[in-house]
């Protein structure tokens, strides 16, 4: 859990490449991202002529990270219907395709994230209770920029050097005034919005520093 531009998904990707399922695939959906009527197939794939368009069978994302970790991105922003089928699959570890009878074994590690009080959600009827207690096994809170600004500094000389790398120029140098205003910000956008603002700096900036 966490503010919007905190890192989960850096986080859940450090969490996977740490594991023994390092070698398998690491997926990843965004919930908030995927219309409605179609994230169910692309959870959990669908067969040919399950619905108009499906003009052949394809493996959902459960099955694509079999043996790896699915990475749930927004989670409270899923719908009721698709947290029941969800559930499931984290309980039963089966799977069935839109469309399908056949059901599939999975074996996947399932990181959620949200910027959202899920405990909040479910007295307010927008996630399911029993769901966040299966997900909430391991719960890791990250903390937004506010709360470590002693990272400030770290965050802004890796991110001057990504830009260099990515420019093929030199590493701009930032003085210590810069250094100082940037502390006083409170970067309601978090590690992504020093990031952006790092690299507009540099586009922006006479000179190397």
């Amino acid at each position: 859990t966490g503010e919007s531009g905190t890192g989960k998904e850096l986080a859940a990707q450090a969490l996977h490449a740490a594991s023994p399922r390092a070698s398998r695939a690491f997926i990843k959906v965004n919930c908030a991202a995927i219309p409605e009527d179609l994230i169910e197939s692309e959870l959990f794939g669908h067969e040919r002529g399950a619905f108009t368009g499906a003009d052949r069978t394809r493996d959902g994302r459960f099955l694509m990270a079999d043996g790896g970790t699915l990475f749930l991105d927004e989670i409270g922003d899923m719908s009721l219907k698709v947290q029941a089928k969800v559930l499931r699959a984290l309980q039963e570890g089966e799977i069935e395709r839109v469309g399908d009878t056949v059901t599939h074994r999975v074996d996947v590690r399932v990181i959620a994230a949200t910027n959202k009080d899920l405990m909040v959600e479910a007295a307010r009827g927008r996630f399911r209770e029993d769901l966040f207690y299966r997900l909430n096994v391991l719960p890791i809170r990250l903390p937004s920029l506010r709360e470590r600004m002693e990272d400030l500094p770290l965050l802004v000389h890796h991110f001057l050097a990504l830009q260099a790398e990515s420019s093929g120029g030199v590493p701009r140098r930032i003085s210590p005034d810069a250094l100082r205003i940037l502390g006083t910000l409170p970067w309601r956008g978090n590690v992504r919005e020093l990031k952006n603002s790092i690299e507009r700096l540099t586009i922006l900036a006479e000179g190397v520093e």
